[in-house]
């Protein structure tokens, strides 16, 4: 019989526990997996004594499903998901729904949009963020795609997401294309961005300050009960609190190379595509990278080793410089995901609401903080806006971090000890806050040695000139390319 709401295909962690939380909130799911003792074992496990059923094949699922069928794909992106959607094809009708519920990339998303429209077929890429606890008790999920399938998929999506403190779903629908996977990506980049930072003012804590893990995580739990009240804050207190069975930190024993998926890495592409300073977001993909060169950093060490000279005086007022300073760069990571989300709107015609995008974020994902709030008001206020430090609320705590923002970079540097994330948010705040860069000469040497040109501050905007710098380079000119 036809009577299921949804079906889901792939029971990793993500996949089991949003058919779970699907169930808790009253709907009918069909699980399946490609190794289909998963099926089993997932029944007898954690879904046992729900209403949860279980496919084994892929014409069973759909058979199960009421029209219009939804399935949604939770399995590694890339060549899998195409699988996935030719398997499902011959068993779907028109008007039916697919969702994709993992990481994918976003062209590959746009791909997929304009070949199932061709059938039929909605299409709908939705980034699910949160991690295993948030696909079980309230994820953000940023859908979008094809948007007939909305309606169908709303009920279910706005159920299981988290939900704010006024009890909005951190769920609305997106844009077109491949815009849900867009937001998600970005997502993930601030991600990156944010933790880079939080791991910058450990290692000052830790090397500079020589604080003890207990003391840092008495400074982490202070610090989320300020304008940096976040989740990646909370846990960042909780790990320098945990030990293990001996009563050893187990910070301590990590090695410090650091891994990625590759969504930061996107994201920082897309700037250079879009032509978006994300200096933050990607400096803080190539730190992993550095961190991934562990033995070369442990021989370079013999030779530049830095000898960093602790500060034993004013801890307090350290400590307290040190979260403006991180409060400060982390607006800035935020306000270069928006501006590179903007810019992508605009390129692809997507309308998105950057309010409804900061609300998405407000609860259940990786990235949720205090100050989201914040934002959805700074867009509310000014749908327009720019740059988000330039938002009154955000504009006064600029104002107000900036002289501790500096006082970090510059003890960082005289130290030698490496904040390059921090260091690159006070760099980004100077450049775009500087009226006059010294661009012009940059623009000279580029026309002196391959004619490519100068606009002149005394003329129109888009009117270009060349100078015949030597007396024998001609009056011919290159062709210029905006990035």
């Amino acid at each position: 019989m036809s009577s299921a709401d949804i079906g889901l295909i792939g029971l990793a962690v993500m996949g089991q526990n949003l058919v779970m939380n699907m169930n808790d909130h009253g709907f009918k799911v069909i699980a399946h997996n490609r190794t289909t003792s998963k099926v089993d074992d997932f029944l007898n496990g954690a879904a046992n004594d729900t209403n949860i059923e279980g496919a084994y094949s892929i014409a069973e699922l759909c058979q199960k499903l009421k029209s219009p069928r939804k399935v949604m794909l939770m399995v590694k992106a890339g060549d899998v998901v195409d699988i996935f959607i030719e398997k499902l094809i011959p068993h779907l009708a028109e008007g039916d729904i697919i969702i994709d519920g993992g990481n994918s990339y976003y062209p590959d998303t746009n791909r997929r949009v304009k070949m199932l429209a061709e059938k039929g077929i909605h299409f709908v890429g939705a980034g699910v963020s949160g991690g295993e606890e948030g696909a079980r008790f309230g994820p953000s999920i940023m859908p979008g795609g094809s948007a007939a399938a909305w309606p169908h998929v709303k009920p279910i999506f706005q159920a299981i997401a988290a939900k704010t403190d006024r009890n909005e779903p951190c769920c609305d629908w997106v844009g077109n294309d491949g815009s849900g996977h867009f937001v998600k990506m970005v997502h993930n980049g601030i991600e990156y961005g944010d933790m880079q930072l939080i791991t910058e003012a450990y290692h000052f804590m830790k090397d500079v300050l020589q604080l003890s893990n207990d003391d840092m995580h008495e400074v982490f739990a202070d610090w989320n009960n300020t304008e940096l009240d976040s989740y990646l804050i909370e846990i960042t207190r909780d790990i320098l609190g945990f030990k293990d069975d001996n009563g050893e930190a187990v910070i301590d024993v990590i090695l410090d190379t650091a891994g990625q998926k590759g969504t930061g890495k996107w994201t920082a592409i897309n700037a250079l595509d879009f032509g978006i300073p994300l200096t933050l977001i990607s400096q803080s993909v190539f730190v992993r990278t550095l961190s991934a060169l562990k033995q070369q950093r442990v021989e370079a060490n013999q030779l530049f080793a830095p000898s960093i000279e602790p500060i034993t005086e004013d801890k307090t007022a350290w400590i307290a410089a040190l979260r403006e300073a991180l409060l400060a760069a982390k607006i800035i990571s935020y306000a270069q995901g928006f501006m590179l989300m903007r810019e992508a709107s605009e390129n692809f015609g997507w309308d998105l609401n950057y309010g409804n995008v900061a609300l998405m974020w407000r609860g259940g994902c990786i990235i949720r903080s205090a100050f989201l709030g914040n934002i959805y008001d700074a867009f509310q206020a000014d749908p327009d806006c720019a740059f988000l430090g330039s938002d009154q609320y955000f504009k006064n705590i600029l104002d107000n971090c900036l002289p501790s923002l500096r006082k970090i970079a510059a003890k960082s540097m005289t130290s030698g000890l490496p904040m390059p994330c921090t260091c690159t948010a006070l760099s980004f705040l100077d450049g775009y806050t500087t009226a006059r860069l010294p661009a012009n000469l940059l623009q000279a040497q580029r026309d002196y040695f391959g004619a490519h040109t100068y606009e002149r501050i005394d003329k129109p905007r888009g009117q270009f000139f060349h100078t015949n710098w030597t007396g024998t380079g001609g009056d011919t000119t290159s062709t210029t390319y905006d990035a």
